[in-house]
């Protein structure tokens, strides 16, 4: 790991929380560890959130909308597994076998949620200030290049027209189903309480966003 930290330039005072930021619900099963990367990621998801609306508010004159609309894009699942697998992060993930067996340190999902982890990981050892650097060294240049801009948030783009039409949307968790390190969410999205799309995935966020899309393809204007 110390390539990583060397590649990032960051020292790092903690070590055992960054073996905490790879290790898979599953590893820590089999492994009877107290914590996965859980509780990192959910901390390094508000991290990543705020790093990136700070750098928008600063350097753009966008309003809230374009600026919410830009934010997704580029903390959106796709955009996460991207970073993941630029820095190489799912070399560092540790699954249990039955996990590894079915290609877990490839999936989106888990590559996606190793990134925040990791982020919230160098925030709790190091300080917001240098998370911060490391954030904005990694996601700006993406923000920088147009060419970038295949990280697809369905989501925020049928909520945008929703807004515009001035009608209801809501997403439904209608199933969830398998073990706990490798369970199926069926999320159904609604507009005016007519579903519009049902998508099935690995999580609830990319599930959502399944969803959204199937929604899109029904509106004419998309």
């Amino acid at each position: 790991m110390n390539s990583l930290f060397k590649k990032i330039n960051i020292k790092p005072k903690n070590t055992m929380l960054y073996e905490t930021a790879f290790s898979h619900s599953s590893y820590a099963n089999e492994h009877k560890m107290k914590e996965n990367y859980e509780r990192l990621e959910f901390l390094g998801d508000a991290v990543v959130d705020l790093a990136i609306a700070d750098y928008l508010y600063s350097n753009y004159s966008d309003d809230e909308g374009e600026m919410t609309k830009v934010k997704a894009s580029y903390v959106c699942e796709n955009a996460l597994y991207e970073y993941s697998i630029s820095l190489g992060l799912n070399k560092y993930l540790k699954v249990g076998h039955g996990e590894e067996k079915e290609g877990g340190k490839y999936k989106k999902a888990i590559v996606a949620d190793i990134f925040e982890a990791f982020m919230g990981a160098i925030y709790l050892d190091l300080g917001y200030a240098t998370a911060r650097n490391v954030i904005l060294k990694i996601i700006v240049p993406y923000i920088k290049d147009p060419k970038t801009l295949f990280f697809n948030d369905y989501k925020s783009t049928l909520q945008e027209y929703v807004q515009t039409e001035q009608k209801n949307l809501h997403y439904d968790l209608i199933n969830e189903e398998g073990p706990a390190h490798n369970k199926t969410f069926t999320v159904e999205v609604k507009i005016d309480d007519i579903t519009y799309g049902v998508g099935k995935k690995s999580s609830k966020k990319e599930a959502e966003q399944e969803a959204a899309k199937q929604a899109l393809e029904k509106i004419v204007f998309y």
